[in-house]
């Protein structure tokens, strides 16, 4: 693999294909929130660059903070309001 391949697609991200991680994740519309970006492109990897347990914490702790934040911020504003 090509310097530029590795940093433009890197094999533990999915390399070039339509399932590369970023793509989807920008597809799904996850590329504006930080923390839910970053959750998912944990888990997708998981055990691909670092050990596995480990991407698994980090995604863990990426999805703790974004429910902790939605505690103070109110519900996410892409979430369907409740019919109380």
């Amino acid at each position: 693999m090509g310097h530029e391949d590795y940093i433009n697609h890197p094999p533990h991200y999915g390399g070039d294909t339509t399932y590369e991680v970023i793509k989807c994740l920008e597809a799904w519309g996850l590329d504006t929130n930080a923390r839910l970006f970053n959750a998912v492109k944990y888990i997708a990897r998981a055990g691909k660059k670092d050990d596995y347990v480990q991407d698994l914490r980090k995604a863990a702790w990426y999805l703790n903070r974004e429910i902790e934040q939605t505690k103070w911020d109110g519900p996410n504003p892409q979430e369907p309001a409740h019919a109380d």
